[in-house]
């Protein structure tokens, strides 16, 4: 299949599925005399398989390895499990930060709600954001 036909079957850009080639994530298709593209189902399973892992918080040098793997006689579940355990750990750390940034925000509107414009102190832009410690516990 040609590569428009692709495109439209997995519903990636025939843009980004050039660059997939050049950067080694998507195999090289078969060319027809006339030099066009020509795409076979493996390609569509390899273009879903890219989807998925990104959808995973995998990237493409990852996925890319992975394939690499694949294509080397390497079964890579292995490392995709090690790959999959990492970025849960890494978005476990991220979910925390989010939370404690939530719940920074939510003192701070609920503090700002207290406030009026005389609690603005002179040299601050705007008394709902505190610069300082000081500024946090003043009301």
């Amino acid at each position: 299949m040609r590569i428009g036909e692709l495109s439209n079957l997995v519903q990636v850009p025939a843009k980004t599925l050039r660059y997939y080639e050049e950067i080694g994530v998507l195999s090289a298709p078969t060319r027809t005399e006339q030099g066009y593209r020509d795409y076979s189902i493996e390609s569509v399973d390899q273009i879903h398989f890219i989807k998925a892992s990104q959808s995973v918080g995998l990237s493409l040098a990852e996925i890319r390895e992975i394939i690499g793997y694949r294509r080397n006689g390497i079964i890579p579940c292995q490392h995709v499990l090690g790959l999959l355990k990492q970025r849960s750990k890494e978005y476990e750390e991220r979910a925390k930060a989010l939370i404690d940034a939530k719940n920074t925000i939510d003192a701070l509107i609920t503090r700002a709600e207290t406030l009026t414009v005389q609690d603005c102190l002179e040299g601050n832009i705007c008394h709902v954001i505190p610069t300082d410690r000081l500024q946090l516990n003043h009301k």
